[in-house]
């Protein structure tokens, strides 16, 4: 079982899930940007932030074989933060960077003015740098908040056939696919999507523009749960293509619109990374 992940924040995680995870199937990740669950206070913060979603986890990714690709974006929470504001400055120079596949996360935490706004102006950015979006739906009031989601993914002009909408439902679920959009889940332990639940799922609906992820993020949550999907698949008697094509070919395809996408076979990286030696003692 080969495995791309589509979304999954693995500045949260430790070395030992890059290893478990390889071992797991997952060849390629995406990466977007996201809440680091403390805010940040500067612009500058989200600068080295992003510098090291294009360098140094690229880098520890490559340790394991694990080719690694990022989105970058003001992500909906901090878009109400007024000192965060100035990112949106500096997307543009990010947006250009090889191994960055999409703008993203972008969307909606709390519908606020704020989140309308910047949201709106980094669906610009997407069209105006040629690249798919990967958008946020809130964790509360979701059908609501999906509903003005589409409605603003369509006032923008961009492709729905560029546009991924995460973190979807049995509530959400008809809503994104009759809007053309590809249609994200989030698995998780306890919150979200669970592999049972997402199996149901594609026996109603299909596996057409569905894609699913682990996110895994600060809080409880697990990097091997697109593993646990597909192999949830296989017991409810998908057969291996259509396991490959949720875990695999449908997020090739979404992100591959970026032009961007490595899939060459990661052959490991060097021992250290501007200064940082990650193999200790020597060896």
């Amino acid at each position: 079982m080969r495995i791309f992940d589509p979304h999954i924040h693995m500045t949260s995680r430790t070395t030992d899930d890059y290893e478990r995870m390889a071992a797991a199937g997952v060849r390629a990740l995406v990466e977007p940007a996201f809440w680091l669950g403390q805010p940040r206070t500067n612009v500058g913060s989200f600068l080295d932030y992003f510098d090291s979603l294009v360098g140094w986890e690229p880098f520890r990714a490559g340790q394991f074989g694990i080719r690694h690709h990022a989105t970058i974006a003001l992500n909906p929470k901090e878009a109400n933060d007024p000192r965060c504001r100035d990112v949106l400055k500096e997307l543009p120079r990010y947006l250009e960077k090889d191994g960055v596949v999409a703008v993203g996360e972008i969307g909606y935490d709390s519908m606020t003015p704020a989140e309308d706004e910047v949201f709106a102006a980094q669906l610009a950015l997407a069209v105006e740098h040629d690249l798919p979006a990967l958008v946020h739906t809130p964790h509360r009031d979701k059908a609501r908040g999906t509903e003005r989601t589409l409605a603003v993914v369509a006032e923008s002009g961009i492709d729905p056939g560029r546009v991924l909408v995460d973190h979807l439902n049995e509530v959400t679920v008809e809503l994104v696919r009759d809007s053309g959009c590809w249609l994200g889940f989030s698995i998780y332990p306890e919150t979200k999507m669970s592999p049972p639940r997402m199996v149901e799922l594609l026996r109603r609906y299909g596996t057409e523009r569905m894609l699913v992820n682990s996110a895994a993020d600060w809080g409880r949550s697990d990097p091997l749960l697109t593993r646990a999907t597909g192999d949830a698949m296989r017991a409810a008697g998908f057969d291996d293509d259509e396991v490959d094509r949720v875990l695999w070919r449908n997020p090739v395809e979404f992100y591959g619109q970026s032009g961007r996408l490595d899939l060459a076979e990661a052959a490991g990286a060097a021992p250290t990374f501007e200064g940082n030696s990650i193999l200790r003692g020597g060896s």
